[in-house]
């Protein structure tokens, strides 16, 4: 099935996890490398069956792959976004061991809508850049009262060290004809995907609510991994310290 398909075939949830993969990928063509790299450490931290904090799951991304390498995982996905979140619950029907919550992790009481008090691993991905600062050490410092003593928090997402502006600007370039070479094959971006959602029959109710909750798409602050480790350790963690990197990615863990 091509993206283009999508709209024929409203019930096939996969259809559309398969074709976020593909949008997301089209950004981060290193992404199943970092979701790997992900799931060894919540092995090698907290075991094969953890209680699992899916922080902004988005579709479930992070979910599918966990419970699929981890079939004893349990996992609460939370987010704001009725249309991923659409996706998330079409997916995951029936599956006990999902728990899907919509909070807005601006809202300083979002924890209180979680069925734990405690997780042995909260893990987000892509996501935590539309924060701006502020309001992002804020919810680490949520985080880090979620997170059980021996558990782990890992963020996967764009750090910018802008102390090397030339590597930076070097990154940024490649990564951007690399993009444009991959549209010329047809694979669609942002936007076009979310032009596909809305004129599905199933999700176009749930998109048009996402675009009143965010606008257009629009990026907070992208601080370095010095930065995210340095805060966690602030807010509660006793480490941090990223575990694997791209030219232009960083999967950040602390420990609590």
């Amino acid at each position: 099935m091509t993206d283009a398909d999508i709209t024929t075939t409203t019930a096939d949830w996969q259809a559309w996890q398969r074709s976020w993969d593909r949008q997301q990928e089209w950004y981060l063509p290193d992404r199943e490398e970092r979701f790997r790299v992900m799931l060894d450490m919540v092995e090698a931290v907290v075991g094969t069956a953890p209680r699992v904090l899916d922080l902004a799951c988005g579709t479930g991304t992070i979910t599918a792959r966990l419970l699929a390498r981890f079939p004893d995982a349990t996992s609460t996905g939370v987010d704001l976004d009725p249309a991923l979140l659409a996706i998330a619950e079409g997916t995951f029907a029936g599956d006990e061991r999902v728990t899907l919550v919509t909070a807005d992790l601006k809202d300083p009481d979002w924890p209180a809508r979680l069925p734990h008090d405690s997780y042995d691993a909260v893990l987000t991905a892509t996501a935590l850049h539309w924060l701006h600062r502020e309001p992002l050490a804020d919810l680490y410092g949520q985080v880090a009262g979620l997170v059980r003593a021996g558990g782990v928090f890992m963020n996967a997402d764009h750090m910018i060290d802008e102390s090397t502006p030339r590597i930076n600007a070097a990154e940024r370039a490649q990564r951007h004809a690399r993009m444009e070479q991959a549209r010329e094959t047809g694979v669609i971006g942002w936007t076009e995907w979310w032009q596909l959602a809305a004129e599905d029959p199933v999700l176009a109710e749930p998109t048009a609510r996402r675009y009143e909750i965010y606008g257009d798409h629009a990026d907070g602050d992208m601080p370095s991994a010095q930065w995210h480790a340095r805060v966690l350790r602030e807010k509660g963690f006793g480490e941090a310290r990223p575990v694997w990197c791209s030219p232009s990615d960083t999967l950040l863990l602390a420990l609590k």
